[in-house]
């Protein structure tokens, strides 16, 4: 029975102003047990039995730590609905994959993202920082920081390591604000009458895009990753058509808007708290490390993921059941008084700040941390370098329960 008076399956819980949204989610985390909620109805799936909201941060990390009872492969782990396969081919790749699948997968692209690759990616990052900072003072204050600025970092760098071309980074861009623009107006047009089958031909345009890209890179190699995705690798593992264009959607979606996301809220953050922007301006290389961390703490750009449970499993003192679906709430987590002293504070000297804001421990941690760690250092010292002063205005924040985003914001300095 549910024991509270507010419902998470319901698109207007997600519309409520945060601070709703913060004590809702502080009065779940009170409770002695999880609390069962019943799933929406929606039209490309069918109504399941409902699910466990996991809301602490020990919670959260015993699941994670746990894939073979808590699955991502069983109907999808980025949405609660049981979704139909090709959505979940499409649209999740490995993420709603159990091993052997699962680590198969990330064993060919992992490749990629290691510390020392990303090393590589140090001076490319930097540039592309700089030069949308230099556009940014061109434009004066007054201008959307989100599309601005936040977006085009992660954009450019994603689609640079994948060989796309820059005439295609706003068919890129805008396709994957569709598949993660929820159920908001801007993206759907207030329709949501045929959102299924919109959702699948933006995934399927990303796909063709990527794939055509690999058919040419197949026989004309460069050093891009799209290159080395489709020819053998050194272990002779290739990523199938369908595969790479799986994965690219994983890659533009999951590392494109959730950095960026991360990015407009540090704005918000040090905005918001003008003592610790100038502890951080005081000695950027010694805080931006812990500033990034709590920015993605506080962020928490992705709200949930989903887990089915393969066999009766105790946890924590409570039981869970075969077949029963049990909700990841990595924002609730992150913000869990038993784990962060004074957990709604923004403090950038933080330690230890064992945040789950790229996912708990096991096999589903983020694949892009280190990446996307880089990419937010890079655009904060960028930025209190040449516009120390500027700060971001009220976000116009995303309608939607997965992904906690800003879809503009107005900056000025």
């Amino acid at each position: 029975m549910t024991l509270v008076d507010f419902d998470l399956s319901d698109q207007a819980f997600w519309a409520l102003p945060m601070t709703e949204r913060e004590a809702a989610f502080a009065r779940l985390r009170a409770l002695d047990a999880p609390v069962f909620f019943e799933e929406m109805d929606v039209s490309f799936a069918p109504k399941g039995p409902g699910y466990h909201a996991l809301v602490r941060h020990a919670d959260i990390l015993e699941a994670s730590r746990n894939p073979s009872v808590f699955s991502s492969g069983q109907g999808g782990a980025t949405n609660i609905p049981d979704m139909p396969a090709e959505f979940t081919e499409y649209f999740g790749s490995m993420i709603n994959m159990d091993d052997p699948r699962h680590a198969r997968l990330r064993r060919i692209v992992s490749r990629a993202f290691t510390p020392k690759m990303i090393k590589q990616f140090e001076a490319d990052v930097e540039s592309a920082a700089a030069r949308i900072v230099d556009d940014l003072v061109a434009k004066g204050p007054g201008c959307d920081f989100v599309t601005e600025v936040a977006a085009r970092l992660p954009l450019k760098i994603i689609c640079d390591m994948m060989g796309i071309p820059e005439k295609d980074y706003q068919f890129v861009f805008d396709r994957s604000n569709f598949i993660l623009g929820g159920f908001d107006p801007e993206y759907t047009g207030g329709d949501v009458s045929d959102i299924a089958g919109r959702l699948l031909n933006a995934g399927l345009e990303l796909q063709q895009l990527v794939q055509d890209l690999a058919a040419y890179r197949a026989e004309h190699p460069t050093a891009d990753l799209t290159s080395s995705l489709v020819n053998a690798n050194l272990d002779g593992e290739r990523l199938t058509m369908q595969e790479l264009g799986s994965f690219f959607i994983l890659l533009v979606v999951a590392g494109n808007e959730t950095t960026r996301n991360a990015i407009s809220y540090g704005l918000r953050l040090l905005t918001k708290n003008p003592s610790q922007r100038a502890l951080l301006l005081s000695d950027p290389d010694a805080h931006l490390p812990g500033a990034v961390e709590e920015i993605v703490r506080l962020a928490s750009p992705v709200n949930f993921m989903r887990r089915k449970v393969t066999r009766d499993f105790e946890m924590n003192g409570h039981l869970y059941r075969e077949g029963e679906k049990a909700v990841l709430f990595y924002w609730s987590a992150n913000r869990d008084a038993a784990v962060f002293d004074d957990p709604d504070t923004f403090d950038i000297t933080r330690d230890p700040n064992p945040h789950v804001g790229y996912g708990g421990p096991g096999p589903h941690f983020c694949l892009g941390a280190h990446l996307a760690r880089r990419e937010i250092t890079v655009m904060f010292r960028e930025l209190l370098r040449r516009v120390p002063g500027i700060e971001g205005g009220k976000p116009d924040r995303l309608h939607s329960s997965f992904i906690n985003g800003i879809k503009h914001m107005e900056c000025t300095f």
